[in-house]
């Protein structure tokens, strides 16, 4: 049986039953919990049990051998969990109590454990299942995520405190398209959240739309930037359907903007903004000296408030992004340095991608993500993604991997595709900044948490 109050608790499996469980009767045992997806491997699952500081193991479903003895060597014991409900424990009396912690990949080799507190996963589920209007007891909500990724924070909880059902997809139905639209197909769903890489993977289907989902009610992502061209397909897909565009890294719990997207936004600009702060959270952009830039002006985007993480754990390797950074009301204030780029104009929320997409190319700065962007918006392009492709560690070239219903077709013909691309693209792009190769699938591969698996990618050029 598991004890209340004697450290972490790793929870291993995939889309089981069992996992939520384990989560569940961990929070009523007032002890964190770790998610640990089948996907990670043996190197990963020990780093992440010693730095985590797990005391015990709930298998949701038998690990291999190698796993388990790894585990019996630190000292982890294999516990089973008791049966709880969910709400009531998002209100304990000590809401400083850490409720999980959701591992990150580290610049330095190492993951980055994040724990969460209980406070902030509560402000978190009561902000959102409050503006998604959620329906007791009716509500079916996608989960796409694996339980390791944080996203999947926000249809667990979206799903458990509203009383409804959670559909999960398992990795393998995924890698099986047509197992997978049937499925979606026959389900009552009225809630899907993913990243938006995901849901350009599903339009990619043409039955993908209101006839085939006729209850789906909104789409809420989260995880990466959604497109102008992506939300314009599912606003023509599901004309009925609310879509939401959310914000917020792991470190500041799941989400901390959202914002309703229509057709009036979608033709406002190039880049659709990312909300306004929930309320008692706060954004702003700051400059490299850690100072708010004026309103309006592109910065680092800066979150405080709540939901922030106390910090990663045994970090000890430099900065974190956490600490104390200039309040623009004046004064300081405990924040994170997100690492993304954006501004605030008028209280909404831009994000203009990551820091460290930025490449120097032949000596020119290239912003990857605006590549992309402009990629997208070309007829019969499904998806795009770019890739520096380097030489002695420099950045050489760079290699567009476009999503296109005419791939495969004669080499001649994806020529030809190509120089059309280049051509559209040198009326908003310097030469420079056109990548050289182009290389033309069915649809980007992804990571199990539905991002573009980018080192798969880069695998795929000789």
């Amino acid at each position: 049986a598991l004890r209340s109050g004697t450290g972490p608790v790793l929870v291993y499996g995939h889309k089981e039953s069992g996992m939520l469980v384990g989560f569940l009767g961990c929070l009523a045992a007032g002890r964190p919990y770790v998610p640990m997806d089948v996907s990670i491997p043996l190197g990963r699952i020990e780093r992440i049990a010693h730095i985590s500081g797990a005391t015990a193991v709930h298998f949701a479903r038998p690990a291999p051998a190698e796993i388990q003895q790894c585990l019996r060597n630190l000292g982890i014991i294999e516990v089973g969990v008791p049966e709880a409900g969910a709400a009531e424990y998002l209100a304990r009396e000590d809401p400083d109590r850490i409720a999980y912690i959701i591992f990150t990949s580290g610049s330095t080799g190492d993951p980055k454990g994040v724990p969460v507190r209980m406070g902030s996963l509560a402000h978190f589920v009561h902000w959102l299942s409050t503006e998604q209007r959620l329906v007791p007891g009716r509500e079916t909500v996608l989960n796409q995520a694996p339980f390791s990724f944080d996203l999947s924070v926000m249809d667990l909880y979206l799903s458990l405190t509203s009383g409804g059902t959670l559909l999960s997809l398992t990795a393998d139905l995924i890698a099986r398209p047509r197992d997978l639209f049937a499925r979606l197909y026959e389900s009552d769903l009225t809630v899907w959240v993913s990243t938006p890489s995901f849901v350009r993977f599903c339009l990619a289907d043409p039955a993908f739309g209101e006839l085939s989902l006729p209850n789906l009610k909104r789409l809420v992502f989260c995880g990466e930037t959604l497109s102008v061209a992506t939300a314009r397909a599912l606003l023509e897909r599901f004309p009925k359907a609310e879509i939401w565009n959310t914000y917020g890294p792991t470190e500041t719990t799941v989400a901390v903007t959202s914002l309703r997207i229509d057709e009036t936004i979608c033709a406002k600009g190039a880049v659709l903004p990312v909300g306004y702060p929930a309320e008692g959270m706060r954004v702003w952009a700051v400059g490299e000296d850690g100072y708010p830039v004026a309103g309006g002006e592109v910065g680092e985007l800066v979150i405080a408030g709540p939901q922030l993480s106390p910090g990663y754990l045994r970090r000890t390797d430099g900065p974190t992004g956490f600490g104390p950074l200039p309040n623009p009301g004046g004064g300081s204030v405990f924040a994170y340095r997100t690492g993304d780029r954006g501004h605030v104009t008028g209280g909404l929320v831009y994000c203009e991608g990551r820091v460290d997409r930025q490449v120097k190319l032949h000596g020119y700065r290239l912003e990857l993500d605006e590549i992309e962007h402009h990629i997208r918006a070309l007829p019969d392009v499904t998806d795009a993604a770019v890739l520096p492709m380097l030489r002695d560690g420099t950045a050489d070239y760079l290699a567009a991997f476009v999503g296109h219903p005419n791939y495969g077709d004669e080499p001649e013909e994806d020529f030809a595709r190509a120089q059309a691309i280049r051509q559209c693209l040198s009326s908003d792009l310097p030469a420079y900044a056109i990548p050289r190769v182009f290389r033309f699938v069915s649809a980007l591969p992804l990571t199990a948490n539905g991002k573009v698996d980018r080192g798969r990618l880069a695998r795929w050029l000789p």
